[in-house]
């Protein structure tokens, strides 16, 4: 099941959302002040909250590149292409002029604005089930704290806006708020939606629920140092029996989207709306000129190194699933399918939690906390994933936790991970030799300080 398309002007923004099966209603043309009035019209705002998520600066191509193309396993073939803003992140020279950057910060605060209206008018909302109201809001704080923990992540202090932006020359001379405090607000975001927000069940596996907050909470936790934080919320999730690990050839196949195994991904279609609801992932992250039946125009960002291909065991099942290989020796993603319309349009979901994830984070933590036992066997249960025997290496902190950190890479490659684990491990300079940290954020855009000189550029850029 995907997300209809609509089509609705709200504060002089065009916003197109999705629900449920991809049918395209006609265009209409409503001011926020007088639509939001009953339980029906909100719904279609939630589904415009939901539709940022397939923005080009978010979950299309600019996230899951600014997560991978800087660590040590993809680069950038032809960097050439795409006005070198993808050859900007492989280098470490990313400019304040970068449109991708630009798309980031853009198509964030885009989703944070549509949440923040959602969030502003629902209490005066009657719905029929209260409980679906309460799930409402906790998707729409899930949303917001997922962008706000994106923006902090490249950006370090950004803008907090937490309330509908109904003028926006009210705004103008706002500056960068600290990370910590945005780290606050996400906090309490994703505290609150793990209140109200109901455990998965097969009716609404295609929304935000209670065990995506818990994820991306565990997530936050680990990402600013609280393990005992991280550990509590990542336990929750197995303790609340709702996903578990399938066989590696399942976890990506496009007839078995959302499976148990998935928490919370961005759902895409391909052949929808003039082929313009499908991923633009395989395109721009393939070989440049890999050419699959009548497919052609892939852009080589992103090609996955041999020395990586190679760190597959012969007998891993991962290998040739996750990560193929072209005669010429290129590597590449495997886990988004060929498109079966344009390259353009690729139906694959982009997975942004997944179960796999949440039991590496647990060994890593309980390694980190001197469990060895325990780490170990969380790492056992992604290593007989991968028909893998059992670890049997040094159980010293420092030998357990490079296996532990090689099954990320193996796992987990190509789902926007890396670049973030590096930087929250503090082993950018040791994997990377990155010796200035002015380059561990990324430049605010250009566009955006010449719009507001309050805010101000990050050092080095």
């Amino acid at each position: 099941m995907k997300f209809r398309i609509y089509h609705i002007l709200l504060v002089a923004l065009f916003i197109s959302s999705c629900s449920d099966e991809l049918v395209q209603k006609p265009n209409t043309s409503k001011v926020a002040d007088s639509f939001y009035a009953n339980e029906a019209e909100l719904e279609e705002a939630i589904n415009a909250v939901y539709a940022t998520l397939q923005f080009t600066g978010n979950f299309d191509t600019a996230l899951p590149a600014i997560g991978e193309i800087p660590g040590e396993d993809a680069y950038d073939e032809t960097p050439a292409n795409d006005g070198g803003v993808y050859g900007q992140l492989d280098d470490y020279n990313v400019i304040a002029q970068s449109g991708l950057i630009a798309n980031i910060w853009k198509d964030a605060y885009k989703g944070i604005q549509r949440a923040n209206i959602v969030l502003s008018r629902i209490e005066a909302i009657s719905y029929k089930e209260e409980s679906a109201k309460q799930a409402r809001i906790g998707e729409m704080k899930f949303i917001r704290a997922l962008y706000y923990f994106n923006l902090v992540r490249i950006f370090g202090d950004v803008p907090l806006v937490i309330d509908e932006v109904i003028n926006p020359q009210d705004y103008f001379g706002q500056e960068r708020t600290p990370k910590a405090e945005v780290y606050v607000q996400i906090i309490t975001d994703l505290n609150e939606a793990i209140e109200v927000l109901p455990h998965r069940t097969e009716a609404n596996k295609v929304r935000v629920v209670k065990t995506a907050a818990q994820t991306l909470l565990g997530k936050v936790e680990l990402t600013i140092g609280n393990l005992e934080n991280a550990k509590q919320n990542l336990e929750a999730v197995v303790n609340s029996a709702k996903h578990h690990l399938v066989e590696a050839q399942h976890v990506f196949a496009v007839d078995n989207e959302l499976n148990p195994e998935i928490i919370f991904a961005v759902q895409f279609a391909s052949g929808i709306n003039s082929n313009s609801e499908g991923t633009d992932a395989y395109r721009m992250f393939n070989p440049t000129g890999r050419v699959v039946g009548n497919l052609t125009g892939t852009k080589g960002h992103g090609v996955l190194k041999p020395d990586f291909y190679a760190l597959y065991q012969d007998n891993d099942a991962r290998k040739d699933v996750y990560v193929g290989v072209l005669e010429s020796g290129l590597a590449y993603n495997n886990k988004i399918a060929v498109p079966t319309t344009v390259v353009g349009d690729a139906e694959s979901d982009w997975v942004v939690l997944r179960y796999a994830d949440v039991i590496l984070m647990l060994a890593e933590i309980e390694n980190e906390q001197g469990n060895t036992n325990t780490a170990i066997a969380y790492l056992n249960q992604i290593r007989t994933r991968a028909n893998l025997n059992d670890y049997t290496g040094a159980t010293d902190k420092n030998t357990l936790f490079a296996e532990i950190d090689l099954q990320r890479r193996l796992e987990l490659v190509w789902e926007g991970h890396r670049w973030f684990d590096l930087l929250r491990q503090n082993r950018t300079h040791e994997v990377l030799n990155i010796t200035d940290d002015t380059k561990l954020v990324m430049p605010i855009p250009a566009s955006q300080i010449a719009a507001d000189p309050a805010l101000h550029q990050n050092p080095g850029y």
